[in-house]
């Protein structure tokens, strides 16, 4: 079907395609899907989880800040509650928290947790496979020993990415002792590339946008035996360890007394690339609270591939740049053009809805939290911040939990920090 039929037949594609800020009810989604039914196995999330436990002593060993694990907080943020109701003059039912993945030991963003559990699933099997780890023989700390890291260091591991994903790969990668290369799209911001030749690893800067970052870097690793390619578009390894953080949310919100269920159901808003890393944690959580939870999808204007993958049902074979958009956004984890297949039809039944949010706004609320509450988030983090606004103006009264995934920050540099805040602050004055 050619792209004007398609804007006939979707009329919010007209409006996507002129960089208008949409919401999207997904009238496809099943509240009470049959997750077993999906092709993804949820038994997977579980087997990701306990790798994760095992390796902890490794982790400490590694990073000595990680010490319960690759985990990140859950807290209440009123004063931005507030805020965004008065900014939106709109009023936020319920509560609002922020989960804290921007803090997350040592990657410091939502690809640590996927990132790290694919390459320490590919050092198991290797130590399985060359007999440093047996049945009989399962002390972890052996993958530190030299013995481990000679056997690692034959290996290169390979990843596209447009910035978190590359270094949570190479971080735990270089620390292991495995060679990484990292295809950085044009879109990686270069403070990220500095950090991870830092650590010994091999950055390939590409002049073109991530899909061809990720292609580039598949074709050259198929032509090495040894190396390891990670395919943030497809990998299920990925997808799983994502995922794991459903059982931490679940965890969390007992600890706070929130109890979810029909009556207080939970709203997810995940900011959203390629979708590997939201849609891990929409089809985790949704294994968990099963219908009493509802995960939404945020994209930038320039960006929204998942968006038009699931409108359209076309995913990975459409593009953004087929609708004349330019995929160019300060969002620059969210910098993608054409989503996952894998996960797009994944989200087909799971996703109650998508939205889009402009840059300008994006820096706006970055500005606006740092105000309120004294947390910086990059651009890309600030995607999900929209989306208590919108469910609140959808259902009045109803006394929801919201919770924001903060997708990444802690590792910005002070300097481009600050140039974040003050671009915000001028975009209060301009968009509101």
């Amino acid at each position: 079907m050619k792209i004007e039929d398609l804007k006939k037949h979707h009329p919010i594609l007209e409006l996507v395609s002129k960089k208008q800020p949409v919401y999207w009810e997904n009238k496809g989604y099943k509240p009470r899907l049959d997750l077993s039914m999906s092709g993804m196995k949820v038994e997977f999330i579980k087997e990701a989880h306990k790798r994760l436990e095992r390796f902890k002593p490794v982790f400490f060993k590694l990073f000595p800040e990680v010490r319960d694990g690759i985990v990140s907080p859950i807290v209440e943020i009123p004063k931005m509650k507030q805020a965004l109701s008065n900014l939106y003059e709109t009023k936020i039912n319920g509560s609002l928290l922020l989960k804290r993945d921007d803090v997350l030991p040592v990657a410091g963003s939502i690809k640590a947790r996927g990132g790290f559990h694919e390459v320490i699933a590919f050092a198991e099997s290797l130590a399985y496979k060359h007999g440093l780890l047996t049945e009989k023989q399962n002390d972890y700390q052996m993958l530190l020993s030299e013995t481990a890291r000679k056997l690692f260091q034959q290996y290169t591991i390979s990843v596209g990415s447009t910035g978190n994903l590359g270094l949570s790969i190479g971080l735990i990668g270089s620390a292991l002792g495995f060679r990484v290369a990292v295809h950085m799209s044009i879109d990686a911001k270069e403070w990220k590339k500095s950090l991870l030749r830092k650590h010994g690893v091999n950055v390939v800067e590409h002049s073109s946008d991530y899909s061809t970052a990720v292609e580039i870097a598949r074709k050259e690793s198929e032509r090495d035996d040894y190396s390891y390619f990670i395919d943030d578009e497809q990998s299920q390894l990925l997808f799983a360890g994502y995922a794991v953080a459903a059982l931490e949310v679940q965890k969390q919100l007992c600890q706070l007394n929130i109890d979810i269920g029909p009556e207080r159901p939970l709203y997810v808003y995940l900011p959203c690339g390629v979708g590997g890393g939201p849609g891990g944690v929409a089809f985790g959580l949704k294994a968990i609270f099963k219908e009493n939870v509802h995960c939404i999808f945020a994209e930038p204007t320039a960006s929204p591939c998942m968006l038009i993958g699931l409108v359209t049902k076309l995913h990975h074979k459409i593009s953004v740049q087929d609708f004349g958009l330019d995929n160019q956004t300060e969002a620059d984890g969210l910098a993608v053009g054409r989503a996952s297949s894998f996960v797009g039809k994944l989200m087909e039944e799971v996703l109650s809805g998508s939205y889009t949010v402009p840059d300008e706004e994006l820096l706006g609320l970055l500005y606006v939290l740092s105000e309120a509450e004294g947390v910086f988030l990059e651009p890309s983090a600030l995607a999900g911040m929209k989306g208590p606004v919108f469910r609140s103006k959808k259902k009045q009264g109803e006394q929801s939990v919201h919770l924001v995934w903060a997708t990444g920050g802690s590792l910005v540099p002070d300097q481009m920090k600050a140039s974040f805040i003050e671009r915000g602050k001028e975009s209060i004055n301009k968009f509101y």
